[in-house]
This record gives C-alpha cells, sequence and structure tokens, in this order.
C-alpha cells in the first residue's frame, strides 16, 4: 500500500514540474507570430518559380555503330566415321598435317568383297559368251526366246550384282571430304570398326566464319557484302570481315539475329573457337533527334522527360533508340524546337512554376 501511494506522489510531483517549470513563456522554439529584422512577418519560399537549365531539341548525324560478342568457326569441319564393319589394316595419317581433298585417310579389310567382286566379274564373262552364242542359234531359230532372255536377264542381275559390291568397297576407304588439317585420332590401326566408329576430325579454317548476334531492330540494317571489323583478345590489331549470310529468321527467346560473316585466314591467327569482337558501322542516321542523357527520368512504364511550356513543366513519356557516351537518341515523343530541362529534373514535378536561366 506504501508503495503506491509513494508512485502516486511521484507522478503528481512530475504533472507539477510539467506545468509551472517547463512551459514557461519565451521557451518555445518557434513561436507564431515571430518577426523579421524589419518588423514583418516572414513566409516560406513556396509558390516561386524554379530555376532550370534547357536543351533546345534539334537534328543531329550520328554514326550507327554496334559491339556484338562473336565467335570463331571453322569454314568446313566433319569427323570421319566408319561406314563398313571389319578390321583397320590401314590409317594414313599424321595428326595435325594437312591433307587434300579425296586423299586415302583410312583403309578396312576388304579381301572378303574383293573375292566376291572376282567371282561376278567371272560369271559375267561366262554368262555373255552363252548370250552370244544363243543368239546366233536364235537368229537360226535353233532355240526359243525364253531361254535367250533367261540368259539377258542373268547378264543384268550379275551387272547390279557387282554394283553393289563395289559400292561396299568404297565404303571400306574413308577419304578426306575436302582439304584442310587432321585433328586428334580417335583409333588406331588394328582397331576393329563398326559403322559409326569415330576415326578422326578434319577443320578448313581458311577461310574462317565469325558468327555473331544483333538486337533484332538492327534487322534492317544488316546486309549481306556489308564489312564488319573485329578485335582478338590480346591482339591491338582490328581484322575485317565481310557478311556472308543472315539468319532468315530472329531468336524468339533472346530477341535477337544470328549473322555469320567470312574473313580470310591464310597465316592461320584464328583459330577455330577463338572469342572475338565485332564492331559493325551501319547506316549513318543525318535527321536524329539526340539529347543529353541527363535528362532521362526512368520510371516503372519506361521513360519520360520534362520541357517548357508555357512557363510551366510539361512531363512526356519517351521512346529512345540508340546512346552514345553523352547522349541518346529519341525516336518518339519530342518535336523538334522543344525546349528540354536538363537541371533539377529530381526536384520538378508536372505543372510545376519554372524559370529558364
Amino acid at each position: 500500500m506504501r508503495t503506491i501511494m509513494l508512485v502516486g506522489v511521484v507522478i503528481i510531483v512530475l504533472i507539477i514540474g510539467k506545468l509551472f517549470v517547463f512551459s514557461k513563456p519565451g521557451n518555445d522554439k518557434n513561436p507564431e507570430g515571430k518577426k523579421g529584422a524589419d518588423g514583418k512577418s516572414a513566409k516560406a519560399p513556396g509558390g516561386s518559380a524554379v530555376p532550370v537549365n534547357v536543351y533546345v531539341v534539334g537534328k543531329e548525324t550520328i554514326e550507327n555503330q554496334i559491339f556484338a560478342s562473336g565467335t570463331v568457326l571453322p569454314n568446313e569441319e566433319v569427323n570421319l566415321m566408319s561406314e563398313s564393319t571389319g578390321k583397320l589394316i590401314k590409317l594414313d595419317i599424321q595428326e595435325g598435317a594437312y591433307v587434300n581433298k579425296g586423299q586415302l585417310i583410312a583403309k578396312i579389310n576388304d579381301r572378303e568383297l574383293r573375292a566376291q567382286l572376282q567371282k561376278v566379274i567371272y560369271n559375267q564373262e561366262l554368262s555373255r559368251k552363252v548370250e552370244a552364242r544363243q543368239k546366233k542359234l536364235l537368229n537360226v531359230e535353233a532355240i526359243n526366246l525364253e531361254e535367250y532372255d533367261i540368259t539377258s536377264n542373268n547378264i543384268r542381275i550379275l551387272d547390279a550384282e557387282k554394283e553393289i559390291l563395289e559400292a561396299q568397297l568404297s565404303r571400306t576407304e574413308v577419304r578426306a571430304p575436302f582439304s584442310g588439317r587432321i585433328g586428334l585420332k580417335y583409333i588406331s590401326e588394328g582397331a576393329y570398326m563398326a559403322p559409326g566408329t569415330p576415326i578422326v576430325t578434319i577443320v578448313q579454317s581458311n577461310p574462317v566464319k565469325i558468327d555473331f548476334t544483333v538486337p533484332e531492330k538492327y534487322t534492317p540494317n544488316i546486309r549481306i557484302g556489308n564489312v564488319v571489323k573485329f578485335n582478338l583478345d590480346g591482339d591491338p590489331s582490328t581484322y575485317n570481315a565481310k557478311i556472308l549470310a543472315v539468319d532468315p529468321k530472329v531468336d524468339e527467346n533472346l530477341r535477337t539475329l544470328r549473322v555469320r560473316a567470312i574473313a580470310q585466314n591464310p597465316t592461320g591467327r584464328f583459330v577455330p573457337g577463338m572469342f572475338v569482337k565485332v564492331l559493325a558501322d551501319l547506316d549513318a542516321n543525318k535527321a536524329a533527334m539526340m539529347i543529353p542523357t541527363e535528362a532521362i527520368v526512368p520510371v516503372l512504364k519506361g521513360k519520360k522527360v520534362f520541357i517548357v511550356k508555357n512557363g510551366k513543366a510539361q512531363e512526356v513519356m519517351v521512346t529512345t533508340g540508340l546512346r552514345t557516351d553523352k547522349k541518346i537518341q529519341v525516336i518518339e515523343g519530342l518535336q523538334l524546337g522543344d525546349s528540354l530541362i536538363t537541371s533539377g529534373i529530381i526536384a520538378i514535378k508536372a505543372n510545376a512554376a519554372v524559370k529558364v536561366n
């Protein structure tokens, strides 16, 4: 009980101190009716025009250049594989060596096929002799026409069998389909081959292809025959390549267009698989509306700017295009001659009064 009374006394003392000690006249920090040195009441600066800098929108000529990442690809590349079954009796290659088109790379045992072919050839010779004798007999009506037709048909059957065996024999040889360099071999002599067994890779790297992608909006500016420049990592030199082909469709996931260029490579400087930086010079735009980048305000629905109209700041949504180090192209939203606000943009609101410096 005494404790409760003591707490009550403390509360009463604090209330009395608040009323009579801390609330004395003249202690307010911001009393109403405070006057300035001239004896007049002070006013807030609100309602005055905001000073701003402006940029008059006009036409400029800009170089239309795009940078892209690319990859060096061989002009031709193929994995040579076996088409036939049998023992590999010859592998006439040296890894990394240059081979010419049609050069023999590998040979599979073909003794059995050659024996079958020789048998067919012997039967062909005999059948032709029989056919010649029967033709003479047919002319004097010593035999009937049916016997002669059977012999003639046997000759045609043997011709077809010979073609089959010759085709099978050709599959026992693996030859270079084009000139290029041999890669690392996957098999050695004496191995048993089955159809589809990989043997070696041939790569033709002169010329080489340069594959890169550009955003879909540049599709009308990419033309076959145009020259692009590219650089290699760690190499200050600039090389040229000519656009060879353009993918007929845009990648629907990345919204990019795939482009292929071709470059000569007589010294082997460009190795397939290398990363390159591509610079494509497109058609220059001689009537571009370029504005300072600091005038752009990113918003949820896109980008906006402020222009001065009748002494007030007007908000305008814009569509942008190419960008340089200091300026950005406006495709839609502005008109030539608009006074674009370039300073104090963060503090400006729509329809706020402004004063051009």
